[in-house]
């Protein structure tokens, strides 16, 4: 425990348009990867436009470590296949949280991401005040694939007893 800076939550709330690995749909399920840790959603049958609204928890112990996304189609006979991937570049998002900020109007844009070559970004994403606490809200272009979005937040969660962003 005493080399985690904290915990960041991540809501893996949904699929758009991904591609079609069975017949007519596909059952996909992300897997994200930072490390060492693994986690991953639950399975939403038949469908490339699931709705998954799950939290997965990852321990931040590197600010300057990606977290890497994976889509896959559940098969039941075969290995699952690869639906696309995307990475989540987390040091802007910490830049907001070091500021320190601590009363803003509720949904107050703390900072803005664009999209580039070098994030997974479909569109503008902004670190925003929300219930005390700044969130990012993004939607990830899959890469490697011919199609397909992930809709995702982030939200940093001070962990007692750890490091905290002053370890940094």
């Amino acid at each position: 425990m005493n080399n985690i800076l904290g915990l960041l939550r991540l809501r893996i709330k949904r699929g758009i348009n991904l591609a079609v690995r069975d017949t007519k749909t596909s059952d996909p399920y992300v897997v994200v990867t930072m490390g060492s840790q693994k986690l991953k959603t639950k399975v939403i049958k038949k469908n490339c436009n699931p709705q998954w609204n799950e939290e997965l928890t990852l321990s931040i112990t590197n600010f300057e470590e990606n977290i890497h996304l994976e889509v896959y189609d559940k098969d039941t006979l075969t290995v699952d296949d690869k639906m696309g991937d995307a990475d989540i570049d987390i040091k802007p998002y910490v830049e907001c949280i070091k500021m320190g900020l601590d009363v803003l109007p509720k949904g107050c844009a703390v900072k803005k991401v664009q999209p580039n070559r070098t994030n997974c970004l479909s569109s503008e994403s902004c670190c925003v005040w929300e219930n005390g606490k700044i969130v990012q809200d993004m939607i990830l272009k899959l890469k490697n694939v011919e199609c397909g979005e992930i809709v995702l937040q982030i939200e940093w969660i001070h962990l007692p007893g750890s490091k905290g962003l002053a370890g940094v």
